[in-house]
């Protein structure tokens, strides 16, 4: 469901084509192809028909925002060789989506999920013309996750074992949906659904350069009986700053210190998300920065806390951010950075106090009395 002003925010459009070609047999030659105003990438990836696996995979990028980008191309080869089958989406987008880029993992799916529909159309035509022998489609290939389509019932409350742990609260502090964020897949109603499934007492949106209007928010809370808090993942300068209680809308590329003053006239709070995401495909060790040389940097004099958990970035990372942070004696956050249903409460903020609305969130930031959390790998959540 679209509400109020945010059915009418929508600015560009992003198409995805997949096109099948059988090259033999038992082969099958697909491409594949993203584009937006931001992203443009395609994949020919050949998938064997007979045992649902990647057999090869090449990839290019014609658009992209950072050099990062065509870094990750090499990543994508760990997928060859995988079948599809039990987990195949998942070991996807680890291998794919975390070493290589999120688009190309969900490209890739979108290509081999094509591939094997086609596989099964091919299969159900020969079994409604034979006469005997058995059935090719005894293979079945995995069913769609479950995380990624979640049913009605399984919208539930906070686990009375969670309630029981601190008087405070569990937020997901870094939250994006689509189609408000054009890089994320997870639509709202899925991602609440999925944030009653774990336990989650509240999640915050923080789509790119875009503040949900408080009408919005309020209609959704009112459907869903669920708590959703506004944010704002803003493109400085200096890169992606986590803000709130900024209602100003900034779909632009701004300077951090010019971001800083307008957060301030309003008494908002900034946090400067994933710090260290450029060095997510090589490491920060191989271009010698140290947490002594990392802390000198600009913006950490302009922002209130630091991410220090990340869903989008390596183990590496985002215990470097946490040393920088404890060096720098700065606040520090989690936040999943989902952009997928299944990925929301991965890495959460755990609050002293309770919230209740977007007041006490910012007066919580404030006082600091918050730290991250691994809440899924805590609670042992799959």
């Amino acid at each position: 469901m679209v509400h109020g002003e945010f059915r009418n925010m929508i600015k560009f459009m992003r198409n995805k084509l997949v096109r099948i070609h059988q090259i033999d047999k038992d082969h099958l030659e697909i491409h594949g192809m993203l584009a937006d105003d931001i992203y443009e990438l395609e994949l020919d990836v050949v998938f064997k028909k007979s045992t649902l696996e990647i057999v090869s995979i090449e990839g290019r990028w014609n658009r992209w925002t950072t050099p990062e980008c065509p870094r990750a191309i090499p990543f994508l080869q760990e997928a060859v060789g995988l079948r599809m089958g039990k987990d195949f989406s998942e070991k996807v987008k680890k291998m794919v989506g975390r070493k290589s880029c999120r688009h190309y993992a969900n490209l890739l799916l979108e290509c081999c999920h094509a591939a094997r529909e086609a596989v099964l159309h091919v299969i159900g035509e020969k079994v409604e013309t034979a006469q005997h022998g058995s059935s090719p489609a005894e293979e079945k290939p995995e069913k769609p996750s479950k995380a990624v389509e979640v049913p009605k019932e399984e919208i539930r409350t906070t686990p009375t074992k969670a309630k029981q742990r601190f008087s405070g609260c569990i937020i997901d502090l870094h939250v994006h949906t689509t189609p408000a964020s054009p890089c994320s897949s997870a639509p709202i109603d899925g991602l609440i659904a999925e944030a009653k499934r774990i336990g989650l007492h509240a999640f915050c949106l923080t789509d790119h350069d875009y503040t949900w209007s408080k009408a919005d928010v309020e209609a959704l809370m009112e459907q869903y009986n669920y708590l959703l808090l506004r944010g704002n993942e803003v493109t400085t300068d200096q890169g992606h700053m986590l803000v709130f209680g900024l209602e100003k809308k900034i779909d632009r590329l701004i300077r951090l210190e010019e971001l800083r003053e307008e957060v301030n006239r309003v008494k908002g709070f900034i946090i400067v998300a994933h710090p260290f995401r450029g060095f997510l495909t090589f490491g920060v060790g191989q271009l010698g920065l140290t947490p002594d040389k990392a802390k000198e940097r600009a913006l950490f004099k302009r922002v209130d806390a630091i991410e220090v958990l990340n869903g989008k970035v390596t183990k590496k990372e985002n215990a470097f951010a946490r040393e920088v942070a404890q060096s720098l004696g700065m606040p520090t956050t989690g936040g999943s950075d989902a952009h997928e249903v299944d990925e929301i409460g991965q890495f959460a903020t755990r609050f002293e106090s309770l919230i209740r609305d977007e007041k006490d969130l910012l007066e919580a930031l404030h006082d600091g009395a918050f730290s991250p959390v691994a809440y899924k790998e805590e609670r042992g959540i799959k």
